[in-house]
């Protein structure tokens, strides 16, 4: 398939926010139990700031692969049987929630509607932080679903796919809140980083596995059981065009197999192995400056993840469109 940089920055940037509110809420709940300090406001109503912003950059993004963004507004209307219209039904009403966890704490208005029987208080932010964990979770399944579903991109369809876009997303957004805890809440920088060195290392694990089932994946289809003829060796020359055509634009992304296999190297190091060196030496001497290093490597390395992503998907329709003439 051919990647699309604004889905690429789209899947990224909004996986990354989910991730950083992700990483705040566990934060909250662990002090709401007594397993951690409590932290002031200005850590969460900032945290959530960034996280709404990559949101927002992520939608915006959104509209660059659209042909009539004004109709943008109808994709959600097949919610029944669509993932992206599911999709683009969670995406807002996460988008709202993270905005009102981060404005409750921003204004100090956290009122405590009742009491657990461990003594743990169920406050406005706990049941806004609560809805929007659901909502962050179910977003990362719309997206990863919208993918995954299609039956005909053998490389896509299979549960690896949702998976790993919740422990990638997951990844970088725990990433940034290890940096950012390290500047506003020290206390809690430790929990942070370990579970994004947690995390990566399982993202790591995840997608090696889809490599490899992705190595072993045998075309159903030839150009033999395509055109009824089982003569060994059959060449084609030309799809009968001279110029390209919105098949070989759309469906086939054009690069050797050699650049190939550099992205997938380079993001296996720059996504993975680098953070999780990183992560460990931030941790291990809490400087925030080599954490946010971590975040940065890392994002990077996720857009080429992403690219790869794409690319390595392998529409059928490329047994006919193989060259143009």
């Amino acid at each position: 398939m051919h990647p699309a940089f604004s889905v690429i920055f789209l899947t990224t940037l909004i996986g990354a926010g989910q991730g950083l509110f992700l990483a705040l809420f566990t934060v909250e709940s662990y002090a709401a139990f007594g397993l951690l300090p409590k932290q002031s406001d200005g850590f969460y109503a900032i945290g959530s700031a960034i996280a709404f912003l990559l949101l927002v950059l992520g939608l915006v993004a959104s509209f660059f692969h659209l042909g009539r963004p004004e109709r943008a507004w109808r994709s959600a209307t097949q919610w029944r049987t669509s993932w992206l219209s599911r999709e683009v039904i969670v995406l807002p009403a996460f988008m709202g929630a993270v905005f009102l966890y981060g404005a409750a704490h921003g204004l100090g208005f956290n009122p405590v509607f009742a009491r657990l029987p461990s003594g743990a208080p169920v406050n406005l932010t706990a049941v806004l932080g609560s809805l929007a964990w659901v909502f962050a979770f179910a977003l990362y399944i719309c997206t990863g679903m919208i993918y995954a579903c299609l039956r005909f991109l053998r490389e896509w369809y299979t549960p690896l796919t949702v998976i790993n876009y919740i422990l990638l997303g997951g990844a970088s957004g725990f990433s940034l809140g290890a940096a950012l805890a390290a500047v506003l809440a020290p206390d809690v920088m430790p929990l942070l980083a370990g579970w994004a060195l947690i995390i990566t290392f399982l993202g790591l694990v995840g997608r090696s596995a889809t490599l490899v089932r992705n190595a072993r994946l045998k075309p159903k289809s030839t150009l033999q059981s395509a055109i009824g003829i089982k003569h060994p060796k059959i060449v084609q020359k030309t799809m009968g065009l001279m110029g390209g055509s919105f098949n070989t634009r759309e469906f086939f992304h054009g690069r050797k197999p050699a650049l190939l296999r550099s992205v997938m190297w380079g993001f296996l190091v720059t996504a993975f192995i680098v953070p999780m060196v990183l992560l460990g030496l931030g941790l291990s001497m809490a400087a925030g400056e080599i954490l946010l290093l971590a975040f940065a490597i890392q994002y990077v390395g996720l857009l080429a993840e992403r690219w790869f992503f794409f690319a390595q998907a392998n529409h059928p329709q490329n047994l006919y469109y193989q060259s143009v003439a």
